[in-house]
């Protein structure tokens, strides 16, 4: 008999280097705080019912969080290969047991992994990063660049569907001009490490906040030296961008007022999905990207799921006031009898414990 067949989507994890820098001291930009969650989540899923099931993992895009990751004390946007291998091996020290549990995950026979490259972690583009992973855990990881088709599903990460962190398909690295190749970082990942870590070193979860304008009304009121300073280096910022001239990096004017007009801290991509499920090869798509877990049904066929993150939000909305930890993320069963997977948008609560070290950044 074929054995049931399952696949589990989960993204925006956005692994740093642990909750405990090698100083002792709390590492105040950290996102990820599930590891034991992760490894009862993978155990959950191979036993039980599903002892009998072959399992494939697809890690949807910003799983690492490179972007937020120093290296030798600098936080750099010329990132080579060797730059990002070195933050990839200080991340996987950081997080031994999650990266031990997909290791035992891979080895059991029907399982595999399949990585979709985000915008947090680009730098998994490079083929020593993706060896390097390889060797970590011990298996031949799918990795793909932007996409993941299969059996009538699309799956991506999201990026790639708004101006600000859109990748150039045409060219993942640049090279003329450069001593060795870099990454070619959107415009998105510069504005985040030349602009938004320096306030994050001081207001650790500013990218967390939603709706933004109410965060901006809020801090004006309640921070407003912060507030008005960031926005006049904002702008600043953005005024340098158009007159710079740097073969490592290179925004038309044109691209950064679309950029300015489409700017959203969690932008909704549900419309993108709309128009993908228009091809009729496509019932179902996958995006991850906004943080924000969501579920769109168009007819009777066609479907769209986030899987949002397994990071915290806060809310600044009356109906969800407060922060949000939602482990959230999506299953693909396969029937019996169906070449075609269903999908259900699920949230983990992770195994019963009585006490657990409480998440301080």
């Amino acid at each position: 008999m074929q054995k049931k067949r399952i696949k589990l989507i989960i993204s925006d994890l956005h692994l740093g280097v642990g909750r405990v820098l090698e100083s002792g001291q709390i590492n105040s930009l950290e996102e990820f705080y599930f590891d034991e969650k992760f490894v009862e989540f993978l155990h959950f899923y191979q036993t039980g019912k599903y002892a009998d099931c072959e399992v494939e993992l697809i890690l949807n895009g910003d799983i690492f969080n490179f972007l937020q990751v120093d290296y030798k004390s600098h936080y750099l946007t010329v990132i080579t290969e060797s730059v990002t291998l070195e933050k990839m091996k200080r991340i996987i020290k950081g997080h031994a047991n999650f990266f031990s549990a997909l290791k035992d995950f891979a080895k059991r026979e029907g399982n595999s992994i399949t990585y979709i490259v985000g915008n947090h972690d680009q730098g998994m583009l490079w083929p020593v990063a993706r060896q390097y992973l390889n060797e970590v855990l011990e298996t031949q990881v799918k990795y793909k660049n932007l996409v993941y088709f299969f059996d009538g599903v699309h799956i991506e990460h999201g990026h790639m569907h708004e101006a600000a962190n859109r990748l150039d398909p045409r060219r993942f690295f640049l090279k003329k001009n450069l001593a060795e190749p870099i990454l070619n970082l959107p415009f998105g990942s510069h504005f985040f490490i030349e602009f938004v870590l320096n306030v994050k070193h001081s207001y650790p979860h500013v990218d967390k906040i939603r709706p933004f304008n109410r965060m901006i009304r809020w801090a004006l009121f309640n921070e407003t030296s912060m507030a008005v300073k960031s926005l006049f280096g904002l702008l600043l910022y953005f005024a340098k961008s158009v007159i710079i001239n740097d073969p490592r990096r290179s925004f038309p004017f044109k691209q950064i007022v679309k950029v300015l007009l489409e700017s959203a801290v969690f932008p909704d991509l549900s419309e993108s999905a709309r128009r993908i499920l228009q091809d009729e090869r496509v019932h179902t798509v996958i995006f991850g990207h906004t943080h924000v877990y969501q579920y769109r049904q168009w007819g009777e066929d066609m479907e769209y799921f986030n899987t949002g993150t397994w990071t915290d939000l806060t809310s600044l909305d009356i109906s969800s006031l407060g922060k949000i930890t939602k482990l959230t993320y999506v299953v693909l069963e396969y029937g019996e009898e169906s070449e075609r997977p269903h999908g259900r948008l699920k949230q983990w609560h992770g195994y019963h414990r009585i006490e657990e070290d409480v998440a301080i950044a």
